[in-house]
């Protein structure tokens, strides 16, 4: 198959492991090779319930024999995507109540984009430098990262940049911009956090100049953090959030969230302001409800600052500099790309998959199941901790 993989299937990289998965359960993937492994990294931040959840399974069983895609989206009442609609908004802040289901994250992020533009009826659109947000042209346009989107120029025009966490920035924010968009924690950069009061203060300056905020929560969202949000932490509501990864506990979904005000916006002048054929797919919204049902009902939330714990105290060594992030949403700084790598190949050699930030791959990514064991926990720190003690 490893032969047949590296053929046949496009790469996004020159240096895909090609590791052979027979199977995946709870915290860990089993091997053609015969050996299971670790996973801390939940399919980049996917797995929000581990892998093949009993429930997830039971769900998109449970749906695939009652029918299937049966009309493009928005146009049928279905019981699966009207029930994680229902329930998203029960369990959101006012005026968060309506949610458009898409395929992915960075569809969302497009959709969003496309909502602030109409609803505003402005251009401008603010973005954060070192800021991911996706690949599509439109969540490229607004990512922040020159290195990432220069060979595909031309994007977005009107597409300016701030410093996250710089308030003395927010003069940039006028009567010109649609909406300002931001990660309510910088993923690619190294899980980054904001100051205190960023959020709080960033929705103020684009109350006073009648901008909109989009949260992107595609990565700390469905409990990540110990919120089912993490603008949650922060007092204040986003006027748009963005959803993706761990919404569908391991399927391909995304979804763009406002108030009714501002989403009907998109149904009209024109009419389909923005269209999905898979948007919304039943067996897709059977997994997302199931997910939601489960996070927001298990008590896994509350356990998630007690297993972060469990990671701060465990991974100290001479060669971590540092830890960013919060809940189960870290990354450790071990001072290099080539150090980062190389422990990474390590580890799952010891049997421990581990990974690294996108732009700032000297950080090693830490986004485990919600579900993952303390006794997991301390089993991969300890893999890691030996790693970083060999010569």
């Amino acid at each position: 198959m490893q032969n047949d993989f590296f053929k046949y299937q496009a790469k996004t990289t020159q240096f895909a492991s090609g590791f052979e998965v027979e199977r995946a359960e709870g915290s860990f993937i089993y091997g053609k090779d015969g050996r299971r492994y670790l996973d801390f990294v939940a399919g980049v931040s996917a797995n929000t319930l581990g892998h093949s959840h009993p429930e997830i399974v039971k769900a998109i069983k449970e749906q695939a024999e009652k029918y299937l895609h049966v009309m493009v989206y928005g146009e049928y009442a279905q019981e699966m995507p009207v029930a994680v609609c229902k329930l998203l908004a029960e369990a959101t802040p006012e005026p968060l109540e309506v949610t458009y289901l898409v395929n992915s994250g960075a569809e969302a992020i497009d959709g969003a984009l496309k909502l602030a533009k109409r609803y505003t009826g402005r251009e401008e659109i603010i973005s954060m430098k070192q800021s991911y947000h996706g690949n599509t042209h439109g969540a490229l346009s607004v990512s922040g990262n020159e290195t990432h989107k220069r060979e595909f120029r031309p994007l977005l025009p009107l597409v300016h940049f701030i410093t996250f966490n710089d308030e003395s920035e927010f003069s940039k924010i006028t009567t010109d911009t649609a909406c300002v968009i931001a990660e309510t924690i910088q993923g690619a950069a190294g899980f980054l956090m904001p100051d205190k009061d960023y959020f709080r203060n960033l929705k103020k300056r684009c109350e006073e100049v009648g901008a909109l905020l989009i949260l992107d929560e595609i990565q700390p969202g469905f409990g990540r953090t110990g919120k089912l949000f993490a603008f949650e932490h922060y007092g204040m509501v986003p006027d748009i959030l963005v959803m993706g990864k761990g919404m569908g506990g391991g399927v391909p979904v995304g979804a763009f969230m406002s108030s009714a005000e501002i989403m009907e916006s998109l149904s009209h002048s024109p009419k389909l302001g923005h269209i999905t054929t898979f948007g919304g797919n039943p067996l897709i919204a059977a997994a997302a409800y199931t997910t939601l049902k489960e996070v927001l009902n298990s008590g896994l939330m509350a356990g998630t600052e007690r297993k972060e714990q469990i990671f701060r105290e465990m991974l100290v060594h001479p060669k971590i500099r540092n830890i960013n992030g919060k809940g189960l949403m870290l990354a450790v700084n071990l001072g290099t790309p080539e150090i980062t790598l190389d422990v990474a190949r390590r580890c799952m050699e010891q049997g421990l998959i581990v990974f690294w930030q996108l732009y700032r791959n000297e950080y090693m990514r830490i986004s485990p199941p919600l579900t993952i064991s303390e006794e997991e926990i301390r089993l991969g720190c300890q893999i890691i901790i030996d790693v970083l003690n060999q010569d």
